[in-house]
């Protein structure tokens, strides 16, 4: 993969909800509820800071209380400090299944090591166009996007694989919490 070089976050790491259309078109008999009464007007963005950053083929730790968690495969883009994309790179943000698509609480979204990252960032001009981007994800023996739009979901045992042509595998495996 040319053009490719090891990404390591530098910075603050901001995730975007509802990006993916079937997930938008799930979550929408819901968006005229209470509290809120209406779809969201701008985009719903949440943190991810470094304590939640696990590199590819790393361990991911799922606490106790979690039967499983949300496999949130997506393509990041890196922003660079003139505020143009520098590249993209693969990334797993994983989540607590939750209720609610509105200012995702941090006990849902930012866990330790719930973000694997890719090891290689490819650079925007080598990339081409985002809307061409297709992803796989794989957990042990496969799968994707659940039929109702919802993100697939994996549990402690499980290795999940992200990929798209031209960029650099993420691979991490779920282990259980040990107690502190």
């Amino acid at each position: 993969m040319s053009g490719a070089s090891t990404f390591l976050p530098r910075g603050t790491v901001y995730g975007t909800l509802l990006n993916f259309r079937r997930e938008v078109d799930a979550w929408q008999p819901r968006m005229d509820k209470t509290p809120y009464n209406a779809a969201p007007k701008a985009p719903v963005l949440y943190v991810k800071p470094a304590n939640t950053w696990t590199p590819s083929g790393g361990a991911i730790a799922v606490p106790a209380r979690v039967p499983e968690v949300e496999i949130g495969a997506t393509v990041a883009a890196v922003v660079g400090e003139d505020g143009e994309v520098a590249g993209y790179v693969l990334v797993n943000d994983l989540s607590i299944p939750h209720e609610s698509f509105y200012r995702p609480p941090v006990k849902f979204k930012c866990l330790d090591g719930f973000f694997g990252l890719a090891s290689g960032l490819r650079s925007a001009a080598e990339a081409g166009e985002p809307s061409q981007f297709r992803l796989t994800v794989k957990t042990n023996l496969g799968l994707d996007i659940t039929a109702d739009g919802r993100r697939p979901r994996a549990q402690v045992g499980d290795r999940i694989e992200i990929s798209s042509p031209g960029f650099a595998i993420l691979e991490n495996s779920l282990v259980a919490e040990t107690a502190a």
